[in-house]
């Protein structure tokens, strides 16, 4: 039995011998992590391929414009706008003229610019009263940025259609193109009553498209004095009550009453003499 033992032991250490050489052996592929290693940096790349399409989308869909500065008399004027699908969704002054009695022609001026971009779709709006300079380098930056627009290869929206639709093409429905005139088909003007207030009379006119109101402006409201002071306060605010409740169920202002009430009356008015 003694001499037996020593045998076994041979066979035993033979037998782990080999075992450790399997096991090395079949540990040989452990190359393959690197080549998934590999594949990693494939993965990664592709990963960083997708943002760029995404901005690409972004592009073609909704961006900011912004127009050339306007130098005016009393400062400089520019305008950025929000361009979607070709149409301006919004539109504001990133700069206008600031401090003092200027400063005050702005804060009232530049809402009711920003507001006539969006519904004309254009540079052809109208000059705010008593803001002639500040209108004059509003309208100079819109176009900037209208142009920039038209050069990008956007739909030309903006800088065409806009003119013919409300302005001109509407109550006359005389158009000269096609297009434009299916636009004046949509699209018309149309003046309320005049309200007759204690401190003046106050007329409204919306433009209508697709039975939408698209704009809203008092043609007519109390002027001079703290009358007219109240007006360039309170009108605006009116104007986008009215396209904003698509009726003549709007607030009135406060300190405004008497020309709130009118406002109501004429687009009232207006309202029914479009159908709404």
């Amino acid at each position: 039995m003694r001499k037996s033992h020593p045998i076994r032991r041979a066979v035993l250490a033979g037998a782990a011998t080999v075992s450790g050489i399997v096991l090395l052996l079949s540990l040989k592929p452990a190359a393959d992590p690197a080549s998934a290693a590999g594949a990693a940096p494939q993965q990664t790349a592709a990963a960083q391929e997708a943002p760029q399409g995404a901005s690409g989308a972004q592009r073609t869909g909704t961006r900011s414009v912004t127009g050339d500065v306007a130098r005016t008399e009393y400062g400089d004027v520019q305008v950025r706008l929000t361009v979607s699908d070709g149409r301006i969704t919004a539109a504001e002054a990133v700069r206008a003229p600031q401090g003092g009695v200027s400063g005050q022609k702005s804060e009232l001026a530049v809402p009711k610019l920003n507001q006539e971009a969006v519904a004309a779709q254009s540079a052809n709006i109208d000059t705010v009263s008593g803001a002639t300079y500040t209108s004059g380098g509003y309208k100079k930056s819109l176009q900037s940025a209208l142009d920039k627009v038209k050069a990008s290869g956007a739909p030309s929206g903006p800088s065409s259609s806009g003119p013919s639709g409300p302005s001109s093409g509407a109550p006359s429905g005389s158009s000269s193109s096609g297009s434009a005139g299916s636009g004046a088909a949509q699209s018309r003007t149309v003046t309320g009553e005049a309200a007759r207030t204690e401190y003046g009379p106050v007329q409204v006119r919306i433009t209508v498209s697709d039975g939408r109101i698209t704009r809203a402006e008092a043609v007519q409201a109390p002027q001079g004095g703290v009358s007219g002071q109240k007006s360039e306060l309170a009108v605006p605010k009116l104007n986008q009550e009215a396209v904003a409740a698509q009726s003549a169920n709007i607030d009135t202002v406060s300190g405004a009453t008497y020309t709130s009430g009118g406002y109501k009356k004429s687009l009232q008015s207006a309202l029914d003499k479009a159908g709404g």
